[in-house]
């Protein structure tokens, strides 16, 4: 149990940030959908650059994980139908729910207990996903 408790404390920390910021407002999240405030598209735009920064440096430096393995970036075939379609059932459940998958569980403990409808359906949604994934074109 103690080797969990890293994980816990960096959920912590990230949960803690997030509020903090306001990413799980959902009023900054009307904002952005409104085209009103650059709040959350700096926070968002930020984050792709770190990741291409940091994803670029794993690569270059060949940086193992903690546990001294390598890490692999296996490359991605781009397919625009698959990431517009894809990108849009993602963005109208963010403008619905008013919410991101990743802060919703930060919204349950910041107290938020309706948000967990919205987890629930999350989950059904991954569920129903993986009973048709074979069925559909990637």
């Amino acid at each position: 149990m103690m080797k969990y408790l890293k994980y816990l404390a960096v959920g912590l920390l990230f949960g803690i940030t997030l509020t903090k910021a306001e990413i799980i407002s959902w009023y900054r999240i009307y904002e952005m959908f409104r085209f009103q405030s650059f709040h959350m598209y700096g926070v968002i735009g930020s984050a792709i650059v770190l990741g291409i920064v940091f994803t670029q440096w794993i690569k270059r430096r060949q940086v193992k994980s903690l546990y001294s393995h390598p890490i692999h970036i296996a490359p991605k075939q781009f397919s625009v139908p698959r990431y517009l379609i894809g990108g849009t059932i993602f963005g109208l459940g963010w403008a619905m729910t008013g919410a991101c998958p990743g802060p919703m569980f930060i919204l349950v403990g910041n107290g938020f207990a309706v948000i967990l409808v919205a987890i629930a359906a999350a989950v059904l949604g991954t569920y129903v996903y993986g009973l048709v994934r074979d069925k559909l074109p990637h």
